[in-house]
């Protein structure tokens, strides 16, 4: 697959004349790298581009710049009478006078800017200075859209990758794959992910060989500043993505530590059939809406476990399947998921330590059977590894509303945001502030939301909750009652409109409604959370209690928010209360492995 670009030299191009380097082209032209590259991209200067073992370069025969250059005139001549003809008259005195007048105002054109610039303190190094970029998915060049995993695949490597760079924000892979087809210029999606850069390509796979070409992008001037292909041996898929992130790394010029270094360069060889099995896997759990989805998910990651026990990222990819697995939206309950996705976490960070998706992974699993140290460690870990990792600032702040520390929780929330605004919604920085009792703040962080996408899911459901919570119960119900048409029925939701209802007066519609969920508990399984918050509702205290005790069997997700939850205020005097809360925050469940 590898050639030139623009056509490979004829037989009898002697060696000595090719110049193998963009140094050497500008050398030969008696110009700078960068003034060969713009005219080899706008003035079609013949430039060949070959492909070795590790990087793809360019290189010229002389023969064909000096043929390229005499047909372009005489612009490369140095001396200020070249362009002169033979027998031309002297200049007459206005000539001069005007020439010079005409030199003084490009002078003062080129000069004042400068000035400007200079006294305002920006310069042009800090004004093009990158320190956020966003993957944009790659595009599958195969021909074949059964090829979309491999593409999809190497886009989410080559962001984990980056991400780990302290001095470079970088857009996360739940973000990107939006712009996956994108209609949008590259400034209108720099706008809306607030990048300085982005990086587009594509992938073709012929066989066991792949080819990856890549681009820089500068956001705000929709200036492509660099491009390369690589060709590579299917096998060494891992090392090509090491590459790509190490290149791309140099070409912003972004800070680099030593252990930075290490991580972007550290790759493996590995069985091609096991990498396909993992990007498979990758696919099936990124386009996931069913069961049947995160089950072939699983099923995929588990022939990549089979075929090499050792790939780190297989595990991960597992434990995240069976976490989705055990949620309510698919049906599944966690006590049935959780032990595996913590075993297959745990084996991915033994086999390879610096994988922050799987630090945070575990953190939020360790979170949820209230093993609260443990949990800050790996949220703290990941941090380390990957400050600007959005979901790892979020997970973190919710760990700190758990606490109590809600300041602390709100300023984590924000900073997940400002890093990565798809990955940390609204609805998200609502959520936090719902549990600080900041009320009229989360209304108007989800009615921004809702104001741009007026069904978004997430922020109808908690725009609910805080209505609620704010004594808005009227208000919410129109809210809530939306939001469970949208769900298909979300018993979270269910629980918080019965509280509505009974409390804006519409008591027998919470009734009949609590009729309905208990009708649809006897038939499969129904989270306690939703009873929690329908019987706190209805004042109905030693139901709630009792709705609390299967909660606590059951480690439910509301438990973690003992210490802040505002539904919780009217049962928190209670002795029973306490009882429970020592027991969440002292001697909490533990799950075997």
């Amino acid at each position: 697959m590898a050639g030139p670009l623009h056509g490979a030299p004829t037989a009898d191009k002697g060696v000595h004349e090719r110049l193998d380097s963009w140094k050497a082209i500008g050398a030969y032209l008696k110009r700078d790298v960068t003034t060969v590259q713009r005219w080899e991209r706008r003035e079609r200067m013949p430039v060949h581009r070959h492909l070795h073992d590790k990087r793809g370069s360019v290189y010229a025969l002389a023969s064909e710049l000096d043929a390229w250059r005499q047909n372009r005139g005489k612009l490369f001549e140095h001396s200020p009478t070249a362009d002169a003809k033979v027998g031309e008259p002297p200049r007459s005195l206005w000539t001069h006078r005007l020439l010079g007048i005409a030199a003084l105002i490009l002078l003062a054109l080129a000069v004042v800017p400068y000035y400007v610039l200079h006294r305002s303190g920006v310069t042009n190094s800090a004004a093009t200075k990158i320190t956020s970029l966003a993957v944009l998915p790659l595009r599958n060049l195969s021909g074949d859209p059964a090829q979309d995993y491999l593409a999809d695949g190497m886009t989410e490597s080559l962001i984990a990758r980056l991400a780990q760079l302290r001095d470079l924000r970088v857009i996360s892979h739940t973000s990107v794959m939006r712009f996956k087809n994108p209609e949008l210029s590259a400034t209108e999606i720099g706008r809306r992910l607030n990048v300085d850069a982005l990086v587009e390509g594509s992938v073709t796979r012929d066989g066991n060989r792949i080819r990856v070409t890549v681009q820089l992008i500068r956001a705000m001037s929709d200036e492509h500043f660099w491009s390369e292909t690589y060709d590579r041996e299917f096998q060494d898929a891992l090392g090509l993505e090491s590459e790509l992130a190490q290149a791309i790394t140099e070409r912003v010029e972004v800070t680099v530590t030593g252990a930075e270094r290490e991580r972007l360069a550290a790759s493996r060889t590995v069985v091609p059939e096991v990498y396909e099995n993992y990007l498979k896997g990758r696919f099936a759990y990124d386009r996931g809406r069913t069961k049947a989805d995160y089950q072939q998910s699983v099923d995929s990651f588990k022939h990549a476990i089979r075929l090499d026990p050792t790939f780190a990222p297989a595990y991960m990819g597992l434990s995240q399947a069976y976490t989705i697995l055990g949620s309510v939206a698919i049906g599944g309950t966690p006590a049935e998921t959780r032990p595996k996705a913590i075993e297959a976490a745990r084996k991915a960070l033994e086999l390879d330590p610096t994988l922050t998706d799987a630090h945070v992974l575990l953190a939020n699993i360790e979170q949820e059977q209230w093993q609260w140290r443990q949990a800050e460690v790996e949220y703290r870990r990941a941090l380390d590894l990957s400050p600007n990792n959005a979901t790892a600032a979020w997970g973190l702040a919710l760990w700190l509303v758990c606490q109590g520390r809600t300041d602390e929780a709100i300023s984590w929330v924000r900073r997940g945001q400002r890093l990565d605004p798809i990955a940390v919604p609204g609805a998200e920085v609502a959520w936090i502030l719902f549990q600080s009792h900041r009320y009229e703040e989360a209304i108007q962080e989800l009615h921004s939301v809702l104001a741009v996408q007026s069904d978004q899911l997430d922020a109808l459901s908690t725009l609910g909750f805080v209505l609620s919570a704010a004594g808005r119960d009227a208000e919410a119900v129109p809210v809530l009652e939306k939001t469970i048409a949208a769900s298909k029925g979300s018993p979270a939701a269910i629980g918080v409109l019965i509280r509505a209802y009974a409390r804006s007066g519409r008591r027998a519609d919470a009734l009949r409604l609590l009729a309905d969920l208990q009708r649809r508990r006897e038939a499969g399984y129904v989270p306690a959370a939703a009873f929690v918050n329908a019987y706190i509702g209805l004042g109905d205290k030693e139901a709630a209690f009792r709705a609390l005790e299967q909660a606590y069997l059951e480690q439910s997700n509301i438990l973690q928010f003992l210490k802040v939850h505002p539904y919780f205020d009217a049962i928190r005097s209670d002795p029973r209360f306490a009882d429970l809360e020592r027991r969440v925050w002292s001697d909490p469940i533990t799950t075997s492995n």
